[in-house]
């Protein structure tokens, strides 16, 4: 499978149907939203340049996906020349406060709450659990597809996000018991 400009008119089309979840994802591996639109323009920038070659992972989302996290980790390497800014969470928008009009009050909180202590805790994960989580629970990818971005083996894969759902069910749980004797 190559990328070839121009074919079938979609290149346009499929290249900017993942600028989104790259930006996502880019977010996730730096914390900065400046540093993850600097990733996404460069990871476009990089897929035009190579342009007509074999995708790596089988398809062009697991192919841009390797090359955002390429970009990251030579961004990594080099030496730090510009003055760094202060990460920043990203604020929920209305979209996401949108909720099934049946609900009572209590559940709407009750969800909120779930909602809020999920985000905490994934965001409390290690850098490297927190990506692979990300890339299978909110990327949907395969154990292959995420191997392939990873440049890891399929059995790393599936024993570190095992980590990183125990790390989770622990941190909820921990949370969870808190949360009543706080009640």
């Amino acid at each position: 499978m190559s990328w070839r400009h121009g074919e079938d008119g979609r290149v346009g089309a499929i290249s900017i149907e993942y600028l989104d979840r790259l930006y996502s994802y880019a977010l996730v591996l730096t914390g900065n939203p400046a540093e993850a639109e600097g990733l996404v323009e460069k990871t476009y920038v990089h897929a035009l340049r190579v342009m007509g070659q074999p995708w790596p992972c089988g398809n062009m989302k697991g192919w841009l996906f390797t090359i955002l996290r390429g970009a990251w980790l030579n961004q990594l390497r080099e030496p730090r020349k510009d003055p760094q800014m202060a990460g920043t969470e990203v604020v929920d928008g209305a979209a996401n406060c949108i909720v099934e009009p049946s609900m009572c009050s209590r559940d709407i909180y009750a969800s909120k709450v779930e909602a809020e202590q999920v985000r905490w805790a994934f965001h409390e994960l290690p850098s490297d659990l927190r990506e692979i989580v990300f890339l299978r629970e909110y990327e949907d990818f395969s154990y292959q597809e995420i191997a392939c971005v990873l440049e890891d083996s399929v059995v790393t894969v599936m024993s570190r996000l095992a980590r990183a759902r125990a790390k989770l069910r622990e941190m909820l749980s921990t949370a969870a018991a808190r949360a009543i004797h706080l009640e």
